[in-house]
């Protein structure tokens, strides 16, 4: 198996590589994202290990412009970063798996077998509702054929009525599922937000696209 390991901290890097190379692993290091993103889209690897705090391109950056490139090598994104929020983003830039520092060599190999076998199938993620279009990887909403400037939050809150489209969602499972655990402000910035997006994805007339579901939450509507 042939293994891209990106990763700036070099003691790291050559431990996790010896590692590697000692359970039969071919293994190429690179140690800024702008290196692993070149390496990742010249050569066929069975899997990319990208750390995210990364020098020149960050692991988020590097994952969003592979699959925007259509590479869909599998990546496992490697960090010392810890929580929720962290491990959507990655997932909803095309990343296949999340192993947070200090990790366990033995899971770290497991994971890397089960992500080869899982092989590289295209996994287009752009979400259609009625008018509405979604594509995480890109970071690009468009609305009736036009694009919409989205701030990062509304992004993330839209992103989330979209995969949840006709459902009725609360404001705490918004909170949960867009803001971090470590939030602890006042629950009614989900509202705050709720009528920023109204305001960019104005129907016209007809029902709004985003119902208010009275003692529920919202709904997201196909709004055709």
């Amino acid at each position: 198996m042939r293994v891209l390991l990106v990763e700036d901290e070099a003691a790291l890097a050559e431990t996790v590589r010896q590692g590697l190379v000692a359970q039969g692993f071919a293994v190429d290091v690179a140690g800024t994202g702008t290196d692993g993103l070149w390496a990742a889209r010249e050569t066929a690897y069975d899997v990319v290990i990208c750390d995210i705090m990364l020098p020149g391109l960050n692991g988020y950056e590097v994952c969003r412009q592979l699959r925007a490139a259509g590479v869909w090598t599998p990546v496992l994104m490697l960090t010392a970063k810890d929580g929720e929020h962290d491990e959507a983003d990655a997932f909803d830039l095309g990343a296949d798996d999340y192993l947070t520092k200090p990790f366990s060599f033995v899971v770290l190999v497991a994971r890397l077998h089960a992500l080869a076998r899982r092989g590289r199938p295209e996994r287009p993620v752009v979400l259609v509702v009625g008018d509405l279009t979604l594509d995480p990887t890109r970071r690009v909403a468009t609305w009736r054929g036009e694009q919409v400037a989205l701030t990062s939050r509304e992004f993330s809150v839209l992103h989330f009525l979209m995969r949840h489209r006709g459902d009725v969602v609360t404001r705490t499972q918004i909170l949960a599922g867009v803001w971090d655990s470590a939030f602890d402000g006042d629950s009614n910035i989900v509202e705050v937000y709720i009528g920023y997006l109204r305001r960019k994805l104005d129907p016209g007339s007809g029902p709004p696209v985003i119902e208010t579901i009275r003692g529920a939450g919202y709904r997201l509507t196909d709004n055709r």
